[in-house]
């Protein structure tokens, strides 16, 4: 069960972690990303909150919304159904879809991301409380078949070392003809350095290079990881875990967005793409 807790981590303790290109397995990637989220937590929801707003379901810094863009399904037709959201953090996005009538789980690796989900609340209304579940995504707390709907807007996927064990997980508890949407940052940002300005547009590695971009402290423990695949590795784990991808969404920037989150700004935005939306749906076998 998650507890509120007033108190804030200061990340103040922790040294400058150095920045380096290596390999990472799953064990030690879920043990960072897991630590990097409950020391992050507070100043990600000081430095984002505003922007993805207590019930916005925003899949990406572009701010695509999906009020508007109805990845999920046509208005009124998420009344009823029940959608896990993987990676919710403060679980934002499952707020909006209880506000729409559905049956949403909230699931985060982190304690204190989930924290701040019940600091905000569940929001008003008939969807109001939903269950908030701290677990990791490639071994789904969940029984087969428990899902009408699954979604992730930038959880999870970057930062495991098997993503094709999460998509496994995730057809494995959705009901057949279940949709499955979720974004990442685009692997064509793999290749560029990221920066918000001019730097970011110069090519400095190759895109078919996966080794992962890990942070690390004085002893070589690391202490965050992301993981890389190309659209062609994307599109693969997907139909090997058996998803029939029904589309693929490169947000374009819009002329509103006049904000710089990490490596997304205007200037990129207008340029190259930042955010990849994987747009899938579970076979009809068993």
């Amino acid at each position: 069960m998650i507890q509120e807790d007033g108190g804030r981590k200061s990340t103040a303790q922790y040294a400058e972690p150095e920045a380096v290109r290596r390999q990472a397995g799953d064990t030690e990637s879920s043990r960072a990303n897991r630590g990097w989220w409950n020391r992050n937590a507070d100043e990600y929801q000081d430095d984002h909150g505003a922007f993805l707003g207590d019930a916005r379901f925003v899949w990406c810094p572009e701010g695509l919304d999906e009020a508007k863009a109805r990845l999920l399904g046509p208005a009124g037709a998420l009344r009823g159904r029940r959608v896990l959201e993987v990676g919710a953090g403060a679980a934002q996005c499952s707020r909006w879809l209880a506000a729409q009538g559905a049956r949403p789980v909230a699931l985060d690796l982190s304690h204190r991301q989930l924290q701040h989900a019940l600091r905000i609340g569940g929001g008003e209304g008939p969807g109001a409380g939903f269950p908030l579940v701290e677990a990791d995504a490639r071994a789904l707390p969940f029984a087969d078949g428990s899902f009408d709907a699954a979604c992730s807007a930038y959880g999870a996927l970057p930062f495991v070392a098997d993503p094709a064990r999460v998509l496994q997980e995730v057809h494995r508890v959705l009901k057949p003809g279940g949709r499955w949407v979720f974004s990442v940052t685009h692997p064509l940002r793999w290749a560029l350095q990221d920066e918000p300005g001019p730097d970011g547009l110069t090519v400095i590695s190759s895109y078919f290079d996966r080794t992962p971009y890990v942070e690390q402290d004085e002893t070589g423990r690391a202490v965050y990881v992301e993981h890389h695949r190309t659209v062609g590795d994307r599109v693969r784990d997907l139909v090997g875990a058996g998803f029939r991808l029904l589309d693929l969404v490169e947000p374009e920037w819009p002329e509103w967005n006049t904000q710089e989150w990490g490596g997304w700004s205007p200037l990129r935005g207008r340029l190259i793409p930042g955010t990849a939306i994987f747009v899938c749906e579970r076979d009809e076998g068993p």
